[in-house]
């Protein structure tokens, strides 16, 4: 018999095979035959769906075991089963043989045919297989899916790593990869690696544009790695994992930390500055220590109010994000929580930290002679 035969019976039985069309108007209806649904899912109703094997060509064995003969006499049909003919009487009978899974079919006619049960040809059973058949890159491809609760994705994939490479045997020809949000995560922190140097470099050569001195755009850089501090705090305090949206938030937090100590230094070299203006007009002696400390007292402690301001402005605008329930929150509040922090502490250092690091580096400039107008305040001479 033919492979094909069989499998067409198969499709026809279970699949349905469509017969014809039945057209109403612009619609069109397809005729289709197969089993019913109880016969259908039934496993012993699809072990009985007979099949027919030509007997013709003298012995031919198929590959379940199954051999035909011709040229010996034979009775009635064995088992109940009917026999047909193309167009003469004839009759077979399947005659067991000594080894119980093969079978005999003999008949009176060449052009005989005979029908056997579909389970003396297949071994027929219920297993659970793929919902789809998917493939990736001409290769066939199986997706399992796991979620993360309670932990930062990160850590979860770096533990499901270990596990897997040390518990997980593949044949030959298999291979697996990760995907999905961990993928995304991956592209993000590369592209994070690379632009955060960049926003660093780009902060320090804007602060060294507006200051003109490396050294002092290196002290208002200080208040980054403060505003991390109370980033990171608050991030813990939170229990927010690191994302994107966190990573982005810090990116933002080192502008506002920058902004602040550009003001606060704008301030101290002003009070200098009209001290050293003074100086160069004869107005006053040359400058000391004491007359240092006194600018810097009075460029931060009484411009303490409008640095104030201007974090509080910043933080009284990012709070109530804290309180959102609505759409995009949840990347929202990662994104916030960085900020409101980092503002804490990057306040407490242009407020406290920045004003001794001036006066011990314009202290050490009037020690060395080199104590000068800053360039950064050319625009204020013609205001004096």
């Amino acid at each position: 018999m033919n492979i094909r035969d069989l499998q067409d019976i198969i499709e026809t039985a279970i699949g349905g095979q469509n017969l014809g069309v039945v057209i109403e108007g612009r619609m069109r209806f397809p005729i289709r035959m197969r089993y019913e649904k109880d016969y259908r899912s039934n496993v012993e109703e699809l072990k009985s769906l007979i099949v027919p094997v030509s007997l013709s060509g003298g012995m031919a064995s198929s590959s379940s075991g199954i051999s035909a003969m011709s040229g010996k006499s034979g009775g009635a049909s064995g088992g109940g089963m009917s026999s047909m003919g193309s167009s003469k009487t004839s009759s077979a009978a399947i005659v067991p043989t000594d080894n119980h899974s093969e079978f005999s079919l003999t008949a009176t006619d060449q052009n005989a045919v005979t029908y056997i049960p579909l389970s003396e040809l297949a071994d027929i059973k219920t297993v659970t297989g793929p919902p789809m058949i998917s493939s990736e890159n001409g290769m066939l491809r199986s997706i399992v899916f796991m979620n993360t609760r309670g932990r930062d994705m990160g850590n979860v994939m770096v533990d499901a790593k270990k596990v897997i490479e040390a518990g997980l045997s593949l044949p030959a020809g298999y291979s697996y990869t990760w995907s999905g949000q961990y993928e995304s995560k991956v592209r993000a922190q590369q592209t994070i690696e690379v632009i955060m140097p960049i926003v660093f470099l780009i902060i320090f050569l804007l602060l060294y544009m507006t200051l003109k001195n490396y050294v002092e755009a290196g002290v208002v850089m200080l208040s980054v790695p403060f505003a991390l501090i109370g980033g990171m705090y608050m991030v813990y305090i939170l229990g927010y994992n690191f994302s994107v949206a966190v990573w982005v938030g810090f990116i933002a937090l080192y502008g506002i930390a920058v902004e602040t100590g550009v003001v606060m230094v704008i301030y101290l070299h002003e009070a200098l500055d009209r001290k050293l203006r003074a100086f160069h007009k004869g107005l006053r002696g040359p400058l000391t220590n004491e007359d240092i400390y006194d600018a810097t007292v009075e460029g931060s402690v009484l411009r303490l109010r409008p640095k104030l301001m201007t974090v509080a402005t910043a933080m009284v605008g990012l709070v109530p994000v804290m309180w959102s329930t609505g759409t995009g929150s949840d990347v929202m509040k990662p994104l916030t929580a960085p900020m409101i922090g980092g503002l804490l502490t990057s306040a407490v250092h242009v407020l406290v930290v920045t004003p001794i690091l001036f006066a011990m580096m314009k202290e050490h400039a009037l020690k060395k002679g080199t104590l000068d107008i800053s360039k950064m305040a050319d625009w204020m001479k013609e205001g004096e």
